[in-house]
């Protein structure tokens, strides 16, 4: 654990020579790492200030993300045609109402609110809603499903998306920790030194986080984590 501390620390002044107040830049509001889950939650008026259209194969055409996370799905999108893999964005940025209408449709399909919740986000525990997330298809299924993650896009995806500052959100291994069930479509922004980390310590971005702030701060600010 120290020496993974340890790590974690030595990353935060590599990545902007500055630990604590890269820390605070990069998981505050607007930053790249900020956690978005059932505990901490965005505000239902929250949308992102630069929101722009991807110049990538999307489904439909509402398909948004912040600036920077978009310019990297583009060389993401690039480089995964470059290796014979067709991708389609299906969905990026979603707002508050959005989430509702469809984490209320998940209940009514599931009967359960429980079910409902590890299936879809919870109105605000969305991190589509940060504009930093998108969920990805193929040209020949654009179905958000299992069968992505055990395609040959999807592996490609899994094995090449920290190149360009993405992270593969949630995995079945992961699921008590995020609350989230497994998903090899949903693709998180970072940046690409995060990115790389977190594939390097092959951890859920709720351990990184609370690692990286707990290296940075101590455990005072750190409790709200959890363990």
């Amino acid at each position: 654990m120290i020496v993974r501390l340890l790590s974690l620390f030595a990353a935060v002044f590599a990545i902007a020579q500055g630990g604590i107040i890269a820390c605070v830049d990069q998981t505050s509001l607007g930053g790249n790492l900020y956690l978005v889950n059932r505990t901490f939650q965005l505000a239902k008026d929250y949308v992102p200030p630069d929101l722009v259209k991807p110049e990538v194969r999307t489904q439909g055409s509402n398909v948004t993300l912040r600036r920077e996370a978009a310019k990297a799905l583009e060389e993401l999108f690039a480089a995964a045609k470059e290796a014979g893999h067709s991708l389609v964005a299906v969905s990026g940025y979603r707002s508050y109402a959005s989430q509702n209408a469809i984490y209320r449709r998940k209940v009514s399909n599931t009967g359960s609110a429980e079910k409902a919740g590890l299936l879809v986000a919870l109105p605000g525990s969305s991190e589509h809603q940060l504009g930093l997330a998108v969920d990805l298809g193929r040209a020949s299924s654009t179905q958000l499903n299992y069968s992505f993650g055990r395609s040959r896009e999807g592996q490609w995806v899994s094995e090449n998306a920290h190149c360009f500052g993405f992270i593969v959100r949630y995995r079945a291994e992961w699921t008590e920790v995020t609350g989230i069930a497994e998903e090899p479509w949903h693709l998180r922004f970072v940046g690409v030194p995060h990115a790389a980390e977190l594939k390097r310590l092959d951890m859920p971005l709720e351990m990184y986080i609370y690692q990286l702030s707990q290296a940075s701060f101590g455990a005072y600010f750190t409790e709200g984590f959890g363990g």
